[in-house]
């Protein structure tokens, strides 16, 4: 039992590692925009603002905070591990094998089920993209199986998903539905990857300036197209309001919102392959992640302006579509952002594929998987195999699932990471500060976290009393889930209000911590279903082939030199 919760000790004497250490500052900040800044807005931000209105803003704030809390948590475990491994190698350090093994397999559902939703927004743009050069994909070959059966099935009006169930050829007594593109750029990618992290870098780094380029343009040209009325449309009482479906109707939208800022994680894991990382890994993650909420805020107080939050349901290239003709009318900018869209999402396709593969190197260094997952290729200098694995990881399923369940999926692991932490964080001893390092300032909790936390909720109460009232009509079909989650969410914040006075925590991890689990609680009883399967299945893999392979075990038994 002691071994499950043993905690690895990272040291200035450790081994040096063999990757290339190429990246500065400013090149991580370009990675922490290639991966923030590209699914979540160029087709997650659709979605989200149809479930919340123009309200949805709100949830890219609390994000936005979130974050901001959970990155100098990041910053300050990555001037301590300089180390690949992102969460996982934290975790290790500060809550044991088993947990870091929890939080390594979140990271593998994470970065791998991200990227197969991903692959297919950038399959729809660049679909979209080629019938606007009069080449046309037939809509058999630029879907997935299940989302034209599902369309079928329930008599969707999406005549494309139709479509392609209807005229789809028959093989071996199976009609042939595959997303074609989605899988090719999933190859192209992965090979990139392989090749090296320097011409990764230099690729990256040239359109995400392109890309920031045109959103700053989205953003110029849309600001003369605000209509202010669509900014207090009518809820459900016939009534304007910047809410018109609730709050829990912009929870509902959570899973949209949080799906754009989960690449800001997958920069801890290039701690090996950065120059100085213990300055330049923590400046370079505040530095993207500051840049991208305030993006991101601009350019729903943009869409929600330009049209009618309800136009948005099923819309996956929101950013073109308000340029469409039946909105502002702008083909010309309809064409550049479509261009953009493709390029954008192809770095985050690039940065989460850089991503996963040194999770897995991390945790095959530990012994937690095979040995084969941490070899180096000689050539390259990159994680070769694990980077192969990752690839077909990625573009098996693209085969077998669809777009929404893959965006709950991600979310959720994404979330649970960030509150480990934050946790982790509030676990590890005080350290000496030393020049040259990030060091997230202590703030003694005691006396500010429980009237900070009694003073928001008051002010939600009188903001939305109505909600306080039924906050125990669990029943209801619409609000009930949510609001026994926030019942949860309340009962452990009274928790963190006593050990902050009780144990003199650091006041900045801690309000990380509360943001984060507040997030969870847009997440419903099927998030939960699938989650808890997906973790009953590594901690199998953990018991039956981690524990006897752990390093630390093998130290312990006196296997190693």
């Amino acid at each position: 039992m002691n071994q499950l919760f043993r905690k690895k000790i990272y040291s200035e004497s450790d081994k040096p590692t063999s990757l290339n250490r190429v990246l500065g500052v400013w090149d991580i900040v370009f990675f922490g925009l290639a991966a923030i800044i590209g699914a979540g807005s160029f087709s997650s931000l659709g979605e989200a603002i149809f479930r919340g209105g123009p309200g949805v803003i709100s949830l890219y704030i609390i994000c936005g905070v979130a974050c901001g809390f959970t990155a100098l948590s990041y910053a300050e475990f990555a001037s301590r591990i300089p180390v690949a491994g992102s969460a996982y190698t934290y975790a290790y350090a500060s809550f044991g094998e088993l947990m870091a093994w929890i939080i390594g397999w979140a990271l593998i559902m994470e970065y791998s089920f991200g990227n197969i939703y991903v692959a297919f927004s950038w399959s729809d743009y660049f679909t979209s993209f080629l019938e606007r050069l009069g080449m046309h994909v037939p809509d058999y070959l630029s879907t997935s199986y299940p989302e034209a059966r599902k369309a079928f099935e329930n008599g969707s009006e999406n005549r494309e998903l139709i479509n392609a169930w209807t005229t789809a050829p028959i093989v071996g007594g199976l009609k042939f539905i595959a997303d074609i593109p989605a899988i090719m750029i999933n190859i192209l990618i992965t090979a990139l990857v392989y090749i090296g992290i320097k011409e990764s870098k230099n690729f990256n780094n040239i359109l995400v300036i392109l890309k920031i380029a045109v959103i700053l343009l989205i953003i110029g040209i849309g600001a003369f197209y605000i209509n202010t009325d669509n900014w207090s449309p009518l809820n459900r009482e016939g009534i304007p309001s910047f809410i018109p479906n609730g709050f829990s109707g912009v929870m509902a939208a959570v899973s949209g919102v949080f799906f754009a800022y989960i690449g800001f994680d997958a920069l801890s894991v290039l701690a090996e392959e950065t120059k100085n990382p213990k300055k330049n890994l923590p400046r370079g993650m505040i530095i993207s992640l500051v840049i991208s909420t305030l993006v991101y805020i601009a350019l729903t107080l943009i869409l929600t302006g330009m049209v009618d939050y309800k136009k948005f349901d099923g819309i996956g290239d929101p950013l073109s579509f308000i340029f469409a003709p039946e909105n502002s009318n702008l083909p010309w900018m309809e064409f550049i952002v479509s261009v953009t869209a493709i390029l954008a999402i192809t770095t985050v396709l690039l940065v989460f594929q850089m991503g996963q593969p040194r999770i897995w190197y991390a945790m095959s260094r530990d012994g937690l998987l095979p040995k084969r997952f941490s070899t180096i290729h000689e050539k390259y200098k990159t994680p070769g195999f694990a980077t192969i694995i990752t690839g077909i990881a990625v573009g098996v399923p693209i085969l077998f699932t669809d777009k929404s369940f893959i965006l709950d999926f991600t979310s959720i692991g994404t979330i649970f990471a960030f509150v480990l932490v934050n946790g982790g964080i509030l676990l590890m001893p005080r350290k000496q500060k030393l020049k040259g390092r990030f060091h997230m300032p202590y703030i003694n909790s005691k006396y500010i976290f429980a009237p900070l936390f009694f003073t928001v909720v008051a002010g939600f109460y009188y903001w939305q009393p109505d909600f306080f009232h039924q906050l125990t009509h669990w029943s209801d079909p619409l609000e009930g889930e949510f609001r026994l989650s926030v019942c949860i969410y309340l009962l452990i914040n009274v928790v963190l209000c006593y050990l902050s006075v009780t144990r003199n925590l650091s006041l900045i991890p801690l309000l990380g911590l509360t943001s984060c689990l507040y997030l969870l609680t847009g997440m419903t009883h099927n998030n939960w279903l699938w989650f808890g399967i997906w973790f009953a299945i590594g901690l199998l893999i953990y018991f039956f082939y981690g524990m006897k392979n752990s390093k630390l075990e093998q130290k312990l038994n006196g296997d190693l030199n």
